[in-house]
C-alpha cells in the first residue's frame, strides 16, 4: 500500500525506510492493533495519520494512510471476514443505509459497500448477517479514471444510480483487493493542507453520497500523469478507491479481544 501514501502528500520517490524510522522515533501506539510488534501512528493533520505495522519476526514494515473520519454510516452486515495478510484488519461487506424495520427500503438511499476495518479486535467472535454497525471511514485512490462535469456511466446490470446520478459499486472479482469500490460521485467541497513531513500539499475531498457524505484522498501525481485536473467543488470524480476506517457503534456488547473468527 506504499503508493497510497501519495494520497497524503508523500512523493513517489519518498525514502520509505527513512519514513518508517521517523514513525518509530516520533509515533505513538495505535489502539486495537496487535499485542506484539510495532503498531504506531504519527499525526500529520487533524484526523490524518501515517501508520506503521510490523509483526514480531517480520522482516518488513507496512506504511499506510489513515483518516479518523467523524461522519458515521450505518451498514447492515453481509459478511465480516479476516484478511490473512493483515491479521488485525477485517473486511466488511454489506449494505449502507439499511432501512429501519418499519420503513420500506429505498434503492436511492441504500447501496452495496465493502471496506477494511482497522480495529477488528473490537469485534465479537461472530457477527450475524443483517447486524447493523456504525462505521467511520475514508477512501484513498487506487486509480482516478475521470474528473469532469458529469458522472461516468455504469455497465448494464451494474450499480444502481443515486438520485443525482452518482453510484458506488464494490469490486467483487476473485483477484480484486478487499475493501475496494468503483465510484462516480460529485465533489461537495475540498480542503488543502500541508503534510508537515514532506512540505507537500494534500487535498481532502468531501463527496456527495446517500445518507452521509464521504471523504476521499487522491494522488496529485496520478492526476498529473493522466492529464486530469484537480477535483473542485461541483466536479465529478470517478475511479477506484480502497475504503478503510473503524467501528463507530453498533457492537451492542463487550468485545472478545484477540478472537478473529468472524461469521
Amino acid at each position: 500500500m506504499d503508493f497510497l501514501l501519495e494520497c497524503i502528500g508523500f512523493a513517489p520517490d519518498q525514502d520509505l525506510e527513512r519514513l518508517a524510522q521517523l514513525v518509530r522515533s516520533q509515533g505513538e501506539p495505535v489502539a486495537w492493533r496487535g499485542p506484539r510488534g510495532e503498531h504506531l501512528r504519527l499525526a500529520l493533520a487533524p484526523g490524518l495519520d501515517l501508520r506503521l505495522d510490523r509483526e514480531d519476526g517480520a522482516n518488513f514494515s507496512s506504511l499506510y494512510p489513515h483518516y479518523q473520519c467523524e461522519q458515521r454510516l450505518r451498514v447492515a452486515v453481509d459478511q465480516v471476514r479476516s484478511l490473512p495478510d493483515s491479521p488485525f484488519d477485517a473486511l466488511l461487506t454489506g449494505r449502507a443505509n439499511p432501512a429501519a424495520r418499519a420503513a420500506p427500503p429505498s434503492d436511492d438511499e441504500s447501496y452495496a459497500l465493502s471496506l477494511v476495518l482497522t480495529d477488528a479486535r473490537r469485534l465479537p467472535a461472530r457477527v450475524e448477517r443483517g447486524h447493523v454497525l456504525a462505521v467511520a471511514f475514508a477512501g484513498f485512490a487506487l486509480d482516478v479514471a475521470a474528473v469532469g462535469a458529469a458522472p461516468m456511466p455504469v455497465a448494464p446490470g451494474g450499480a444502481l444510480r443515486f438520485r443525482d446520478g452518482g453510484w458506488i459499486e464494490p469490486l467483487g472479482g476473485a483477484d480484486d483487493p478487499g475493501g475496494c469500490v468503483d465510484l462516480s460521485l460529485c465533489v461537495r467541497s475540498t480542503r488543502r493542507f500541508e503534510n508537515p513531513l514532506s512540505g507537500l500539499s494534500v487535498d481532502q475531498l468531501v463527496v456527495e453520497a446517500p445518507g452521509r457524505p464521504l471523504t476521499l484522498f487522491v494522488s496529485p501525481w496520478q492526476l498529473g500523469e493522466d492529464g486530469l485536473e484537480p477535483p473542485v467543488a461541483g466536479s465529478w470524480i470517478s475511479g477506484t478507491f480502497v475504503l478503510s476506517g473503524r467501528i463507530a457503534g453498533g457492537l451492542g456488547g463487550p468485545s472478545q479481544h484477540g478472537r478473529r473468527t468472524f461469521g
